[in-house]
Protein backbone atom coordinates (compact mmCIF):
# COMPACT_ATOMS: atom_id res chain seq x y z
CA UNK A 1 0.00 0.00 0.00
CA UNK A 2 1.34 3.15 -1.20
CA UNK A 3 1.73 6.41 1.24
CA UNK A 4 -0.72 7.85 -0.42
CA UNK A 5 -3.35 5.07 -0.57
CA UNK A 6 -5.01 6.56 3.07
CA UNK A 7 -6.14 9.51 0.86
CA UNK A 8 -8.47 7.52 -1.36
CA UNK A 9 -9.99 5.83 1.60
CA UNK A 10 -11.08 8.42 3.52
CA UNK A 11 -14.51 8.31 5.05
CA UNK A 12 -15.13 12.01 3.90
CA UNK A 13 -13.29 11.42 0.08
CA UNK A 14 -14.77 13.98 -2.71
CA UNK A 15 -17.62 11.26 -3.32
CA UNK A 16 -18.41 12.05 0.51
CA UNK A 17 -18.48 8.63 2.02
CA UNK A 18 -17.41 5.10 1.75
CA UNK A 19 -19.19 2.08 0.30
CA UNK A 20 -20.23 1.46 3.55
CA UNK A 21 -21.85 4.62 4.23
CA UNK A 22 -23.60 5.07 1.29
CA UNK A 23 -24.53 1.24 1.39
CA UNK A 24 -26.59 2.23 4.51
CA UNK A 25 -27.53 5.89 2.84
CA UNK A 26 -29.13 3.74 0.18
CA UNK A 27 -30.90 1.15 2.69
CA UNK A 28 -32.32 4.08 4.55
CA UNK A 29 -33.43 5.62 1.63
CA UNK A 30 -34.53 3.54 -1.15
CA UNK A 31 -37.98 1.56 -1.65
CA UNK A 32 -38.27 0.03 1.61
CA UNK A 33 -40.02 -3.45 0.01
CA UNK A 34 -36.64 -3.48 -2.27
CA UNK A 35 -33.91 -2.72 0.46
CA UNK A 36 -35.61 -5.54 2.71
CA UNK A 37 -35.31 -7.73 0.03
CA UNK A 38 -31.84 -7.62 -0.80
CA UNK A 39 -31.39 -7.57 2.78
CA UNK A 40 -32.77 -10.80 3.14
CA UNK A 41 -30.87 -12.21 -0.09
CA UNK A 42 -27.61 -11.38 1.84
CA UNK A 43 -28.93 -13.07 5.23
CA UNK A 44 -29.89 -16.20 3.04
CA UNK A 45 -26.84 -16.04 1.22
CA UNK A 46 -24.85 -16.27 4.62
CA UNK A 47 -26.95 -19.15 6.01
CA UNK A 48 -26.25 -20.90 2.66
CA UNK A 49 -22.56 -20.57 3.34
CA UNK A 50 -22.89 -21.56 7.00
CA UNK A 51 -24.27 -24.27 5.74
CA UNK A 52 -21.97 -25.48 3.09
CA UNK A 53 -19.15 -24.86 5.81
CA UNK A 54 -20.50 -26.93 8.58
CA UNK A 55 -20.81 -29.78 5.75
CA UNK A 56 -16.89 -29.20 5.25
CA UNK A 57 -15.40 -28.45 8.36
CA UNK A 58 -17.34 -29.54 11.25
CA UNK A 59 -19.29 -27.55 13.95
CA UNK A 60 -20.19 -23.95 13.74
CA UNK A 61 -17.71 -23.66 16.88
CA UNK A 62 -15.07 -24.58 14.79
CA UNK A 63 -15.84 -22.51 11.81
CA UNK A 64 -16.26 -19.65 14.09
CA UNK A 65 -12.80 -20.31 15.29
CA UNK A 66 -11.29 -20.78 11.61
CA UNK A 67 -13.17 -17.27 10.69
CA UNK A 68 -11.54 -15.46 13.42
CA UNK A 69 -7.63 -16.54 12.17
CA UNK A 70 -8.77 -15.76 8.64
CA UNK A 71 -10.32 -12.39 9.51
CA UNK A 72 -6.62 -11.80 11.19
CA UNK A 73 -4.31 -12.88 9.28
CA UNK A 74 -5.73 -11.61 5.89
CA UNK A 75 -7.50 -8.10 6.83
CA UNK A 76 -6.88 -5.90 4.10
CA UNK A 77 -8.19 -8.48 1.77
CA UNK A 78 -11.31 -8.75 3.42
CA UNK A 79 -12.19 -4.96 3.51
CA UNK A 80 -11.39 -5.13 -0.38
CA UNK A 81 -13.86 -7.61 -0.67
CA UNK A 82 -16.15 -6.11 1.87
CA UNK A 83 -16.50 -2.96 0.17
CA UNK A 84 -16.83 -5.03 -3.24
CA UNK A 85 -19.87 -6.33 -1.26
CA UNK A 86 -21.19 -2.95 -0.34
CA UNK A 87 -21.01 -2.05 -4.09
CA UNK A 88 -22.73 -4.69 -5.48
CA UNK A 89 -25.86 -4.84 -2.89
CA UNK A 90 -25.67 -1.18 -3.19
CA UNK A 91 -26.56 -1.55 -7.18
CA UNK A 92 -28.67 -4.15 -6.91
CA UNK A 93 -31.20 -1.99 -4.46
CA UNK A 94 -30.23 1.39 -7.01
CA UNK A 95 -31.30 -0.58 -9.92
CA UNK A 96 -34.53 -2.22 -8.69
CA UNK A 97 -35.77 0.72 -7.01
CA UNK A 98 -35.89 3.01 -10.79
Amino acid sequence: MSKYSALFEDEDDIFLGSPKSKFFDVVFNANNDVACYELEDMITRMATMEMMLEEKMGSLEEIEDKIKEYKYSRTVEIEGHSKNTYIYYMGAILSKSE
